[in-house]
């Protein structure tokens, strides 16, 4: 169970969904605030306490998800943003990692999912011991707090991407699967997309977005290379 002091916010316009919600995060420890539209929530945030983290619905009246977020970016309001949704196809889940949340959970998934998807991104997982960070070599990984430094910089990884080097690196210069990134990063079982190895189009995505935020703070990163056919490996022979 979460700390009392924990605040979950809820942005979606189906009352039932909501209450259901609510009933379940307040079930599991979590303090909840929840609203109708995302009008109602941006006009709370100029008052009163802010979640620690907000639950978003991508397909509202009004003002949609992903404006409700560029919104929440141009007002340099920073908390933590998962999409709740029922659209499931690669481009939503890219355009809303693109626009900055920092995870992308479908509605079908059952509650103990998402529970563990929160914990994730707050940086808090009563069922594994707390680790000191790994270092290993130029890469800097803190597993509690879910953060990545390179040569000294932030890396602004989301939850599944952190995960995703994580078991990259704690395999450094092994190949690892798409299916094992995949599972790293989204859990065990959790649907891959279309098509028997539909997860393979997900993990692609991410490497390529992770490589690219590697990139931003170091323009020379090569330390992912590409297993075709099979996966990827963080090369123990690059410099780092």
């Amino acid at each position: 169970m979460e700390s009392d002091s924990t605040l979950i916010g809820i942005v979606d316009d189906d009352p039932l969904f909501r209450e259901t919600l609510a009933g379940n995060l307040g079930d599991a420890g979590y303090h909840v605030r929840a609203w109708e539209s995302g009008e109602d929530f941006l006009a709370a945030m100029a008052e009163g306490r802010r979640p620690d983290l907000l639950l978003l619905d991508w397909k509202m009246p009004g003002l949609n998800g992903i404006e409700v977020l560029r919104r929440m970016r141009a007002a340099q309001l920073a908390l933590p943003v998962i999409f709740l949704t029922v659209l499931s196809d690669q481009i939503f889940e890219e355009a809303a990692l693109l626009g900055g949340a920092v995870d992308f959970v479908e509605k079908s998934r059952s509650f103990t999912i998402l529970e563990r998807r929160i914990q994730l991104t707050l940086g808090r997982n009563s069922a594994e011991p707390e680790t000191a960070p790994t270092r290993i070599g130029a890469l800097n990984l803190d597993a509690a707090s879910r953060r990545a430094q390179w040569r000294g910089l932030a890396v602004d990884l989301t939850v599944n991407e952190f995960a995703m080097v994580q078991a990259l690196a704690a395999k450094t210069g092994r190949d690892v699967s798409y299916r094992e990134l995949y599972d790293a990063g989204r859990g065990k079982g959790f649907h891959g997309g279309a098509g028997e190895d539909g997860y393979r189009t997900n993990v692609r995505a991410a490497i390529k977005r992770i490589r690219e935020k590697f990139k931003a703070v170091d323009a020379d990163f090569e330390q992912i290379g590409n297993y075709p056919g099979f996966g990827y490996v963080w090369q123990a022979n690059r410099d780092g």
